[in-house]
């Protein structure tokens, strides 16, 4: 009998190896998908999450300053429900994200924990904390 269990313990690991590899793989690829992600790309998805109830009655101009090769400069103004984007410098902007390319866009594909990258100094957020907050309710 201890050959028998040998034998199960042997197959029950070799399917949990291959459940593992497939699980890794999949994240992989999951994770590489997002890698080719640009903060345009991230801006061109955030049009369609915008949350107009959760907008009403919030005026904010939010402005994004990315360092890297696909970096620049974005702004969404919140006013009462409804937006604007665009590129560039908006003026008089309520809060600032400070960020390389690849940080922004790995934050927003959940690769990588705001909260991480702002105490690490990865991502600095200049001005109203709770407007800053407020974007992730507005833009889901």
């Amino acid at each position: 009998m201890p050959k028998v269990l040998t034998g199960q313990r042997r197959l029950f690991l070799l399917i949990s190896a291959v459940g593992l590899a497939i699980c890794i793989g999949t994240a992989i690829v999951a994770a590489a998908s997002n890698v080719e992600s640009t903060p345009q790309d991230v801006f061109d998805a955030m049009r369609g999450s915008f949350q107009p109830a959760k907008a009403k009655g919030v005026h904010a101009r939010y402005q994004w300053d990315l360092s890297g090769p696909n970096g620049g400069q974005w702004w969404i103004d919140v006013n009462d429900g409804t937006y604007k984007m665009g590129t560039g410098k908006i003026a008089s902007p309520s809060v600032t994200f400070i960020a390389k390319d690849k940080d922004w866009v790995a934050i927003c594909n959940d690769q990588l924990s705001g909260t991480w990258a702002y105490m690490s100094g990865r991502l600095k957020v200049r001005g109203d904390q709770a407007v800053a907050r407020k974007l992730g309710e507005i833009f889901p």
